[in-house]
């Protein structure tokens, strides 16, 4: 198991095994690649020249690479073929059963110091390693799709698994250029366990007629800076597969959240995979094609358009980052903005932040001089909300704290003048709580702003069962006037981003409360694998852990879901006041500024 392992094997040529079998070749590895269908061999050869053309067309390459790559792939129907072999990689189809008979007929090829990889990333490689005859040298290698270009790669270990095997495999990953994260043996692993966990809620709340695929997806990607939305993911994924992978997750962790959503079954049983059959939760131009098209689904123009009300003037009700942030983006839009906060001291700092910022654009060039004094000048800071008393629309972004918000509406139903509009911004809260504090419910509706709101381009619009449509409409058309992106969802806790962002940052929490993963490992991934911004625990120590295991609590009372439940890791480091950069320490610690 000490050899470079410079002959390699790759059993299966689909679109994972030609991508593996590519980042090998331009590797300088020799490639052995087997397929029992000889048009996927052809196919395989018919990608490879055709991705190495273009990264030569792009300088990525010299043409003598090219040709050097293309030399050392050579293409078999055989497993006989992988005789030389120092380490062969499966990537056949994802059931037991094909994966077992290759690993029983490689022991019968193979040298004795060969190791045997499987790209599984749903079934036990413990189960996978028994149909060896030496499986102490079976382990997982758990590329990620498009293999060439993304870095991550786990490498999975079985209780039987050998180390050196382990060392070998973890040497040849940084080799290849990428990122190995080791973990052990259950369903998922790292980014899978805590990505399909996602995908399937959001696949859940699809089903359940709480918001459109549109909105569902364009949340994700605006409110949390995702490359895909959930839905659009699991039609690139395959469906049928998202499903395989959910249920071995579940048959592991007996978890509600991973017991896949019906509508995936639904879906597959119909044929409707995603992309690769042209229709899944979107319907594509072709087979395999990636253009979404109009269908009997895709909402209308018309019909999210309404008549709403007259919005001149706007007050926001606050004197923190939030209440600063959302006066600066009605400012900038034109609107007439009243920032009240409890003192006039506590308003006319707001203020300055907001100077701040504005100042800070100009020097970027993002904005001139003259519309920074223009967007000031429509701001001012009160020390009262009396001063609402003739604005069109009231938006209040204090602290999240149902008895606070629900004294300042019913503060507000006696200050605004009759037909105004009411927003609260409330993260987690009921809005119809808030709502009933007042003697006009029907004005009051969600406008869940995101931090920093300047910069964030998401709003999501929750109206409760007593929204008059025309507050509901109005709001939609405030949110298109201040360059913002509404989506609308219904009155429960979390609403759409932090009821499937949440649950995920608490699964990572549990990973690491059972050792499976480190904090980096798992950060890794995630970014590196699933396309994240940030890392799950970096994510947490900037929300706040605080403030996370508040969302977490709401999520947990209002779905009843022991799955959802806080784990214990959070609410301990809440206890013990390490809340996140904000006090110096959370997951991890950093410098006192």
């Amino acid at each position: 198991m000490d050899t470079p392992l410079s002959t390699i094997a790759v059993v299966g040529l689909g679109t994972m095994g030609t991508g593996i079998a590519e980042v090998l070749a331009l590797a300088g590895r020799e490639v052995i690649g087997i397929d029992i269908s000889e048009a996927a061999a052809r196919q395989a050869v018919t990608s490879l020249e055709a991705s190495t053309a273009r990264a030569v067309g792009r300088g990525r390459i010299t043409e003598q690479e090219r040709a050097d790559a293309l030399a050392r792939f050579r293409t078999y129907d055989t497993l006989q073929a992988a005789a030389d072999a120092e380490l062969v990689i499966e990537v056949v189809p994802e059931t037991y059963e094909i994966k077992q008979q290759v690993f029983r007929e490689l022991d019968a090829v193979v040298s004795a110091t060969a190791i045997l990889a499987t790209g599984t990333n749903a079934l036990s490689v413990t189960r996978l390693a028994a149909e060896s005859q030496h499986p102490e040298r079976v382990l997982g290698l758990h590329f990620f799709n498009p293999a060439p270009a993304m870095k991550l790669v786990e490498v999975v270990s079985s209780v039987l698994t050998a180390p050196p095997a382990v060392e070998a495999v973890t040497r040849l990953a940084r080799e290849l250029g990428k990122e190995p994260v080791a973990v052990g043996d259950r369903p998922g692993f790292v980014a899978d366990g805590l990505l399909f966990g996602y995908l399937n809620q959001a696949a859940a709340m699809y089903e359940a007629n709480y918001a459109s695929r549109e909105d569902i997806d364009a949340a994700m990607k605006l409110g949390c800076g995702l490359p895909m939305g959930p839905l659009a993911l699991l039609d690139l994924i395959g469906i049928d597969t998202a499903r395989t992978v959910l249920e071995a997750m579940y048959s592991a962790s007996h978890d509600r959240l991973h017991a896949p959503a019906p509508v995936l079954g639904q879906l597959s049983e119909a044929g409707l995979t995603g992309r690769k059959a042209g229709r899944g939760f979107y319907t594509y131009d072709a087979p395999g094609g990636q253009d979404v098209v109009p269908d009997a689904l895709t909402p209308s123009p018309e019909a999210a358009a309404g008549t709403g009300r007259e919005i001149a003037s706007v007050g926001v009700a606050g004197s923190g980052t939030m209440a600063s942030g959302i006066a600066e983006v009605f400012a900038k839009a034109g609107y007439t903005v009243v920032l009240a906060a409890r003192g006039q001291e506590k308003a006319d700092l707001a203020k300055s932040r907001i100077a701040k910022s504005l100042e800070r654009s100009v020097t970027k060039g993002r904005l001139t001089a003259e519309a920074r004094d223009k967007t000031l000048a429509r701001i001012t800071a009160a020390g009262s909300l009396d001063a609402f008393a003739e604005v069109d629309l009231a938006v209040e972004a204090v602290a999240e704290d149902l008895q606070v918000k629900q004294q300042l509406f019913a503060t507000l139903d006696k200050v605004c003048r009759p037909g105004a509009v009411l927003a609260t911004t409330t993260s987690s809260l009921p809005v119809i709580a808030i709502a009933r504090a007042t003697a006009r419910p029907e004005d009051v509706i969600g406008m869940h702003f995101f931090n920093p709101a300047p910069a964030m381009k998401l709003v999501e619009v929750v109206r409760t069962v007593l929204t008059a449509d025309d507050v509901h409409a109005t709001v939609r058309a405030v949110c298109s006037k201040i360059r913002k992106h509404p989506v609308d969802c219904g009155d429960r806790a979390g609403f759409i981003v932090n009821a499937l962002l949440f649950p995920y940052l608490n699964n990572a929490i549990k990973m690491v409360e059972e050792h499976y993963a480190s904090l980096d490992d798992i950060d890794a991934a995630m970014k590196l694998g699933g396309g994240y911004p940030m890392g799950p625990f970096e994510l947490l120590d900037v929300v706040g852990l605080d403030v996370s295991l508040a969302i977490e609590k709401v999520l947990h009372r209002e779905f009843r879901d022991p799955g959802l439940a806080p784990a214990p890791l959070l609410e301990h480091l809440v206890a013990a006041g390490c809340l996140g950069r904000k006090t110096g320490r959370g997951f991890r610690e950093y410098a006192r500024r």
